[in-house]
């Protein structure tokens, strides 16, 4: 099996294994804010290349607390016990902060997402992160009624 992007960092920047059912919630939501925000920069541009700020629209849209929750609807059903478990920690945990145009629970399930992506890039199971982010995605452009290359047009 090839390694992941985790493990191939920690071993080149000799990074100790640490059990990740330890981290706390908000700590896989920062990790996991991250590595969904690099997944949907790479579909973004590699569904068309077009100018940096509609880039940058098209992938603020996709990665806002909104489409996240939005996105965790489509998901949820598919999640095995363990990411459930990881989705509510996340969805529970008490931030200091909240974002700008967000309801507190699109936040909350927001942050459940983030988590939930944060886990499973810890965890080196980058094909999961994905095949979920693939179903998010199809879910919140049925939903919006426009795919990424669309909201790119705009």
């Amino acid at each position: 099996m090839e390694k992941g992007i985790n493990a191939y960092i920690k071993e080149r920047f000799h990074l100790g294994d640490v059990d990740i059912r330890t981290y706390s919630p908000l700590t896989l939501a920062y990790i996991g804010d991250g590595i969904y925000d690099l997944v949907i920069r790479s579909v973004v541009v590699g569904r068309g290349n077009t100018k940096a700020g509609k880039l940058h629209q098209t992938t603020s849209q996709l990665v806002k607390a909104h489409a996240q929750s939005e996105m965790m609807h489509a998901i949820e059903p598919e999640l095995t016990e363990e990411e459930s478990d990881v989705f509510r920690r996340g969805r529970n945990a008490k931030s200091p902060t909240m974002a700008k145009n967000a309801t507190m629970a699109d936040y909350r399930r927001a942050t459940g997402f983030e988590a939930l992506m944060g886990y499973l890039y810890l965890k080196d199971d980058f094909e999961r992160l994905v095949e979920l982010v693939l179903c998010g995605l199809e879910h919140y452009d049925a939903k919006t009624g426009k795919t990424i290359e669309e909201k790119q047009g705009e």
